[in-house]
């Protein structure tokens, strides 16, 4: 009888341990109702990457890293990754941590799938993915990384962009800048812009080659983005088109006056204008963030353009108060510098009251039309 109890006690613990776990396994759903839970394999090595179609690389911002660059990614690590990424035929997506101790636990916890090591030119897979380190290992050789960094230093010269270089001035005698001078005071006036000015950032941007184009996708006479394009509603078939690239790039450049309202000085906000327009505006309230907490002052290029420069400075683009990352900054203080500068001896050049505008193999003038 003992013996009996003894059973019957057992197995009414054993229905109690299951009816717990059976509990246990229970959750809740996002949508509200109690489900089944699934168990899952925590193995997601290098065939289930795969299948995903995406690769997760953790990495840190800076030029040896990962940096944004006129709307494209570069950085040493990055390209290496991205080309490991195309290797094993998946997309790559990036998660900037803070830093290499970030980076490090995340890896740990199965939150990326590789990441970039502070040993510059190598890549480590998550532990718990053999097949991928294995597959990473296999794959990686010195020369790749001497072909990246080729590669990168390429995309950051002046031969990575395709354009015929034209002269500064078409007719200096005459007091005629460019083809488009018409263009300029046409689409100048609404966003009350000298249309010099306009005419000499052109310059910066293609040399006045309406066909210009860049290795990160700007197109046209005013260098502008896709992306861009499409938020501004140039269509991209049409990117190339003189008149249309001018009139997308004066809206751009009444947009960026609005986002630096808050410069008083008109002179000022130009030069804060041309610089976003150049390195993003991100970045140029970035830099306007270190020098307001130097106690300088942020609303005058002269003292914001040193900060631009630091932004290519680890204590500074790691700095906490910089939401941005790393930036090429000494391109976009020339880019000003330079634009100022032609712009200077472009003034000298009256406006006409007439637009005046000339093809490429045939000079015209005009009255209210303009004929690119």
């Amino acid at each position: 009888m003992k013996l009996k109890v003894i059973y019957i006690g057992i197995f009414a613990a054993f229905l109690a341990a299951c009816q717990e776990k059976k509990q246990d396994d229970k959750v809740v759903a996002p949508w509200g109702v109690v489900v089944d839970s699934i168990d899952t394999d925590d193995d997601f090595d290098l065939e289930e990457i795969q299948g995903s179609g995406e690769m997760i690389l953790l990495t840190l911002t800076g030029p040896e890293y990962y940096y944004d660059y006129h709307g494209r990614h570069l950085g040493t690590q990055y390209l290496l990754a991205e080309k490991f990424a195309a290797r094993i035929g998946v997309r790559l997506r990036i998660e900037v941590c803070r830093d290499s101790v970030e980076m490090a636990e995340r890896l740990e916890a199965d939150e990326g799938d590789i990441m970039a090591c502070t040993q510059v030119g190598r890549l480590k897979a998550s532990p718990a993915k053999d097949d991928l380190e294995k597959e990473l290992l296999a794959w990686y050789k010195p020369e790749i990384l001497d072909e990246v960094r080729r590669q990168e230093a390429y995309l950051l010269s002046s031969r990575s962009v395709k354009r015929r270089v034209f002269s500064p001035m078409l007719d200096r005698k005459g007091g005629v800048i460019s083809h488009y001078d018409g263009l300029f005071q046409q689409y100048c006036r609404p966003i009350r812009w000298d249309w010099r000015l306009m005419a000499a950032q052109a310059y910066q941007e293609s040399t006045f080659d309406p066909k210009a184009t860049s290795w990160a996708g700007a197109k046209g006479l005013m260098q502008i983005m896709p992306a861009t394009a499409d938020h501004l509603g140039l269509p991209r078939d049409q990117m190339y088109d003189p008149e249309k690239s001018i009139a997308a790039a004066a809206k751009y450049l009444g947009e960026l006056e609005q986002a630096f309202s808050d410069i008083h000085d008109r002179r000022e906000r130009t030069n804060f204008v041309l610089a976003a327009y150049n390195g993003g505006s991100h970045h140029i309230r970035d830099a306007m963030a270190l020098c307001q907490r130097e106690g300088r002052n942020a609303h005058q290029w002269s003292e914001v353009s040193e900060f631009v420069l630091k932004l290519a400075l680890p204590q500074y683009y790691n700095d906490p108060i910089v939401k941005n990352g790393y930036m090429r900054g000494s391109e976009t203080a020339d880019y000003v510098a330079k634009i100022n500068q032609r712009w200077e001896g472009y003034r000298a050049v009256k406006t006409p009251r007439q637009g005046f505008t000339q093809s490429p193999r045939k000079s015209t003038r005009t009255t209210n039309k303009f004929n690119i």
